[in-house]
C-alpha cells in the first residue's frame, strides 16, 4: 500500500472557493490532516476556483469536479 504524505501536518489554512457562476461554496478556515493534506466535498460537475492561504502565502487555482477529473489535487503550492 502506497501513500502520499504532505509537507504542513495539522495545520490551519483559510480555502475559499468559488463556483464558475461566481456563488461561494466554502469560505472557512481548513485543517490538513495527519498526512498533510485536507478532504473536501464539492457538488459533482461544475468547475471552481481555489484559493488557499496560510501564513502569508498563498495559491490560487481553478479545478473541476466531473467524471474524468482526478479526485486528489497534488500540484498546488503555496508561493
Amino acid at each position: 500500500m502506497t501513500g502520499c504524505q504532505g509537507e504542513l501536518v495539522e495545520k490551519e489554512f483559510d480555502v475559499y472557493i468559488e463556483d464558475s457562476e461566481g456563488n461561494v461554496v466554502l469560505d472557512e478556515k481548513v485543517e490538513s490532516l495527519s498526512n498533510g493534506f485536507f478532504d473536501l466535498w464539492l457538488p459533482r460537475d461544475k468547475s471552481f476556483v481555489i484559493k488557499i492561504s496560510h501564513e502569508g502565502k498563498t495559491v490560487e487555482s481553478e479545478f473541476s469536479t466531473f467524471a474524468e477529473d482526478g479526485t486528489c489535487i497534488t500540484t498546488m503550492q503555496l508561493m
